[in-house]
């Protein structure tokens, strides 16, 4: 693999300089009491409030989404609009899958690196609970004909042909997370990596564990101050991540039975990425931003990579997009102080940390020389990941980024990864750089 330029290098540099997320709320089997655009909108009006810049200077928004609702089309310039940002300050939408937040914020990047804007407001959101219901094809044939009958005679004919078998729903959810070209779900994809690697039911149950335990202790020591209370219509409020299962164990985990591969497979719903609701914002600026408002500086992103791969690994798309930035930037993985790679699954992460040190996989499928130095794993995830806070899809690239700069500024310490897998075989990862001067 050639190292290819770096493109944010050539352009200005791009400074975060803050950035607010709502609770993620896990899916309980019903729509929850928010809807994206009202996740987006309550973590977005706390995080504008307080910049000494008003809504209306933003030179545009930009939001990922994977599922907004038929009321929140274009769901970014929806939410611009009910933020203040007026009619002037364009707003638009992205959509890559599991990375659509993490795109959002490469996209502000590339437009203030190339001198297009100054101040942009970017991150994503997603309420999957609100996932539709659909109508299968033979429903909508059947109403297409009803409504097209013109007389007693063709509409009781119509009538006639309904069958109770047409009201059996399609699951909007189920088709979003599956891979139309392998006829894969993700769960599946992720078993093909747990074979591949020989990855244990017992080692995925250990991390599930350890992602648990992380977002406790965590939420404990106060270690996720970018999380903005959100209330819903009734007035209850909602303060933390509320996927967290602190009494989980090993024993509890074992006795849930596979998901995905029936009856023999380990994926389960203890050791993947939960169902969640949630949203995230980063304020990116120019350094004439900066000087121009006065703005705090909490990191710059130095550097992006999207790679594609195998629909069916594509649990994988980390390692193809971590390992050009690592290339073309002169490190190893020791000189990555904090590392967060989305956990989708168990399964998905443990693999990335396999193949991110086998010499065949990084040889082979990467064209390296050689393969990477281990990850640290007391640097991976450290505060929790998607199995413990959940992934509402559109939302999480950007909350790992946000979270990852948050981490360096903890820490003091300088270089963060924020990577994510992504449905369809891909992967996506943004350098992150502490601001030290």
């Amino acid at each position: 693999m050639a190292a290819q330029p770096n493109p944010l290098a050539t352009g200005r540099p791009v400074f975060v300089v803050d950035g607010s997320r709502s609770p993620f709320l896990r899916a309980r089997g019903r729509p929850g009491p928010l809807h994206a655009s009202d996740l987006a909108f309550q973590a977005g009006r706390a995080l504008l409030y307080r910049q000494p810049f008003a809504p209306r200077d933003l030179d545009q928004v930009i939001m990922g989404c994977v599922m907004p609702g038929p009321q929140e089309v274009n769901i970014a310039r929806v939410v611009a609009l009910r933020l203040g940002c007026g009619d002037r300050v364009p707003a638009w939408t992205v959509q890559r899958n599991c990375a659509s937040g993490l795109q959002a914020l490469d996209c502000a990047a590339q437009d203030i690196a190339a001198g297009r804007c100054e101040l942009v407001l970017a991150g994503g959101a997603e309420a999957m609970s609100h996932a539709p219901l659909l109508f299968g094809t033979a429903m909508v044939n059947w109403l297409s004909a009803l409504n097209g009958a013109r007389t007693t005679g063709a509409k009781l004919k119509a009538v006639a042909a309904f069958r109770p078998a047409f009201l059996k729903p399609v699951i909007g959810l189920l088709c979003g997370l599956t891979d139309p070209i392998v006829s894969l779900n993700m769960g599946q994809t992720a078993e093909i990596l747990a074979h591949r690697f020989n990855i244990s039911r017992e080692r995925m149950d250990a991390y599930a564990l350890r992602s648990h335990q992380r977002l406790d202790q965590a939420q404990q020591e106060g270690h996720l101050e970018e999380i903005e209370p959100v209330y819903d219509e009734r007035g209850k409020y909602y303060a933390a991540d509320d996927g967290l299962r602190a009494d989980s164990s090993l024993e509890k985990l074992a006795k849930l039975k596979p998901v995905f591969d029936r009856p023999f497979g380990k994926v389960t719903a203890g050791n993947s990425a939960q169902i969640t609701d949630g949203a995230a914002w980063l304020v990116l600026a120019s350094e004439d931003a900066v000087k121009k408002h006065g703005l705090p500086v909490i990191g710059r992103i130095t550097d992006s990579q999207w790679a594609a791969l195998d629909p069916s690994q594509m649990g994988l798309g980390p390692v193809h997009a971590m390992a050009p930035i690592l290339q073309r930037n002169g490190l190893n993985s020791g000189d990555i102080d904090n590392w967060e790679i989305n956990e989708a699954f168990a399964a998905q992460v443990l693999a990335c940390l396999s193949a991110w040190q086998d010499e065949d996989y990084c040889r082979q499928e990467l064209q390296l020389d050689g393969a990477f130095d281990p990850i640290d794993e007391q640097r991976l995830n450290i505060d929790g990941g998607g199995v413990a806070i959940g992934h509402p899809v559109g939302a999480s690239g950007a909350r790992i980024a946000l979270h990852a700069l948050r981490t360096l500024q903890r820490t003091g310490e300088r270089r963060a990864i924020a990577s994510l897998c992504i449905g369809g075989g891909q992967g996506g990862a943004l350098l992150l750089e502490r601001e030290t001067a």
